[in-house]
């Protein structure tokens, strides 16, 4: 097995929806069944390197993206970060495979996943990492409250790096902060700041929309395929009763909860969710193409 903290991937330049550019990472081999991690709002697709570099090794042809307005992908030139256009991103990646993706989706990456499920079933297998829909409220406008904390940026990565530590006090601060320049861009008054456009949280909490529960609510029943509930057991904005609430909605999925670990459970718990997610995939990949199916 590759060593997974230094994993061989290639380069790709996607298009999605509209024809915007997305950056993408692929790892393994093409022929093999794909998978693809979406990261959540704010990050970038170098969240899910670790992960897939296990999956790659497990046999999947994995592929992180670069949502729109995230990372090296295009900012969209209207501001249209709406889970329908980030399902449309989706759908436009997953039809130049030569089988149909599992789906790996973390906060936004999850939700976006669900929409594209329920508006265009395209996924062999779908696992939402902290991610329903019904979320804690206070939970949720801490999260956004960090994101926009700095508007104004860092003057340096370690600055940022001790950003993230109050953030996070339960996961230990990095000595090296030099990884987190893939999360960062240096602007031309030499400040650095989160590598994603800013218009992406102009408008009010998705979760804040009168119809987003019925609309999140909708995709969870409409979730057909092997789907995984993956939570941090310390989670800000997945309560144990939103839980059951999904799995009401979608009596077919599993479950397994971290512990350890908060909204970021890749993050917090790698070694254990690579090896939830990597058991889950082979089981439910397998025997559905097996089946005939994806």
């Amino acid at each position: 097995m590759p060593d997974p903290s230094q994993p061989s991937f290639t380069r790709l330049s996607l298009r999605g929806a509209g024809g915007i550019k997305l950056v993408a990472d692929a790892y393994g081999d093409p022929s093999h069944r794909p998978v693809i991690l979406l990261h959540g709002g704010g990050q970038t697709r170098h969240a899910w390197r670790s992960t897939a570099a296990v999956l790659a090794s497990a046999g999947f042809y994995a592929i992180t993206m670069d949502h729109r307005g995230h990372g090296e992908s295009d900012w969209d030139e209207a501001g249209d970060y709406e889970l329908t256009t980030f399902a449309g991103d989706i759908r436009q990646v997953a039809s130049t495979l030569s089988s149909p993706p599992a789906l790996v989706g973390a906060s936004l990456g999850g939700m976006a996943a669900m929409v594209c499920e329920r508006d265009h079933p395209l996924a062999s297998a779908v696992v939402l990492v902290d991610i329903t829909p019904s979320m804690d409220p206070e939970g949720v406008q801490r999260i956004l409250g960090f994101m926009r904390a700095f508007p104004d940026g860092f003057t340096s990565i370690d600055e940022a790096a001790d950003c993230i530590a109050s953030y996070l006090p339960h996961r230990p601060r990095p000595a090296d902060t030099s990884g987190l320049a893939k999360n960062l861009r240096l602007g031309p008054d030499g400040r650095w700041r989160w590598h994603w456009d800013p218009r992406f949280l102009n408008d009010k909490p998705r979760s804040a929309h009168n119809e987003f529960p019925a609309r999140m609510n909708a995709a969870a029943r409409a979730l057909a395929v092997p789907t995984l509930l993956v939570r941090g057991r310390m989670s800000e904005i997945v309560s144990e009763e939103n839980v059951r609430e999904f799995l009401e909605l979608c009596p077919h999925a599993e479950y397994v909860d971290v512990e350890d670990a908060a909204h970021m459970v890749a993050g917090d718990r790698n070694d254990v969710f690579c090896s939830v997610v990597t058991e889950f995939l082979t089981r439910t990949v397998t025997v559905r193409n097996a089946a005939g199916g994806a």
